[in-house]
């Protein structure tokens, strides 16, 4: 494997997650759905507000990394939901889903190689691909790991 193969294949499995810590799959499975809503005392997010935050982020990333005319959401605002609670238990599953989905699609555009992760995005501000990548992966990290410790706060952890 040549260390372009290397770099790539460590940033996908760096966005995939579960090398240090659960990974999304883990920490989201078998949530219960009367504690998706909840803030426990002394966290400022529900569980379905960091999911959600997550998926946005992770989209917003995504769509800027690979569509020249995306817009982002306004911030901070556009990238959280409206209240604590999920509208509903398919809000939650679309979220996962949809989050999975960009992810993958986020590792598929890194690990091609015609993809230069080095150049700089033409309709950004001096950003990369694998700027763009890393980003992904601590900010995912960094939510995942609030995501698990309000699970346990919450008591939904096993």
């Amino acid at each position: 494997m040549d260390k372009d193969e290397v770099l790539r294949k460590s940033l996908v499995d760096l966005i995939k997650g579960g090398n240090a810590h659960a990974d999304f799959q883990e920490a989201v499975k078998d949530f219960p759905a009367e504690l998706r809503g909840k803030r426990p005392k002394g966290a400022p997010h529900s569980p379905w507000e960091l999911l959600e935050h997550m998926r946005i982020a992770q989209w917003d990333i995504l769509e800027f990394s690979r569509d020249g005319n995306y817009k982002s959401p306004k911030f901070p605002e556009g990238y959280w939901p409206a209240t604590p609670e999920p509208p509903d238990g398919k809000a939650w599953d679309a979220c996962i889903h949809s989050f999975c989905t960009d992810q993958d699609a986020l590792c598929t555009l890194i690990a091609d190689k015609s993809t230069d992760l080095y150049s700089r995005i033409p309709h950004g501000e001096g950003q990369t691909l694998l700027r763009e990548a890393l980003l992904t992966a601590d900010h995912n990290a960094y939510h995942l790991g609030q995501f698990v410790t309000v699970r346990r706060m919450l008591g939904g952890w096993k």
